[in-house]
């Protein structure tokens, strides 16, 4: 008996290999930095999606493939993160009370600590403030973190940030006033408008004494006042971070942190007057 023949399975023809991955460069790409794979990655994207990438888009995917501005907006990032901030801030523009200090060049004397914070204790109805350190910088960017607020203060020809922090006397509340000497009323009325979305990226820094501070991922609640070309910042918060409850009276607490403002009303009353 004779055995058939197997008949013999089509082969699919294997291609040859170069040896050589096929050659993959977009130009714009390839300026940004990207490596092929790197291009690759994003094209897939782009094609999955089924839209078109924008430039804004595709330079956010960039910084995410490791381009070369992703340490820098890392930093901005880590910035935001252990910097303490607040979690509320509400601006006041500058009312007509101060209209004699609508432009510093009528108000040219420069603030002092001792003008500012002339007494150890604010105190307004149950809250007793003390004076834990104070600090007057010439250089406005020193006293603040965040590029965009750093620019504001520039922009407003800032050239004086006095800082006084405060410790109530049952060491329960912490309390920092900030004030700014700024050009005119119109840079101190735009810096605490622009602050109403921007200061989640930008703030000032607490000042360090040793005895209180903000802590870092606390709660704090804060407002913006402008006072003809002086702009004020009101941070106030439990020294514990903890949030708020019943017994907290936060209204009291940023009444009596603006005592400090006594100065500012006395230079109101000098300029009307006349007096140097």
């Amino acid at each position: 008996m004779t055995t058939p023949t197997p008949t013999p399975t089509p082969t699919r023809k294997r291609r040859r290999s170069s040896g050589k991955e096929e050659s993959w460069s977009i130009p714009l790409l390839e300026e940004w930095g990207l490596t092929p794979m790197q291009q690759r990655v994003l094209v897939v994207l782009a094609s999955v999606a089924g839209v078109l990438v924008t430039v804004v888009g595709l330079i956010v995917v960039i910084e995410g493939l490791g381009g070369d501005r992703a340490p820098e907006r890392a930093a901005a990032g880590a910035a935001v993160v252990t910097q303490p901030r607040p979690d509320t801030y509400q601006a006041w523009a500058s009312s007509k009370v101060f209209a004699p200090l609508a432009q510093s060049t009528s108000d040219s004397k420069p603030v002092t600590l001792k003008e500012l914070f002339p007494t150890k204790t604010l105190k307004e109805g149950k809250v007793t403030l003390r004076l834990a350190g104070t600090g007057l910088e010439t250089d406005c960017a020193a006293a603040v973190w965040g590029q965009g607020l750093v620019d504001l203060l520039a922009g407003g020809g800032c050239t004086q940030a006095a800082r006084g922090l405060y410790v109530s006397a049952d060491g329960r509340y912490v309390a920092q006033y900030t004030l700014f000497n700024l050009r005119d009323a119109a840079s101190a009325d735009r810096l605490v408008a622009e602050l109403t979305t921007l200061y989640r990226g930008g703030w000032v820094h607490p000042l360090q004494t040793g005895r209180a501070t903000f802590p870092t991922g606390g709660h704090t609640e804060s407002s913006g006042h402008a006072m003809g070309h002086y702009a004020a910042l009101v941070w106030i918060g439990r020294a514990d971070g903890a949030d708020p409850g019943p017994r907290d009276d936060f209204v009291s607490l940023s009444l009596t942190v603006r005592g400090v403002e006594k100065a500012i009303f006395r230079r109101v009353v000098a300029v009307t007057d006349g007096s140097p």
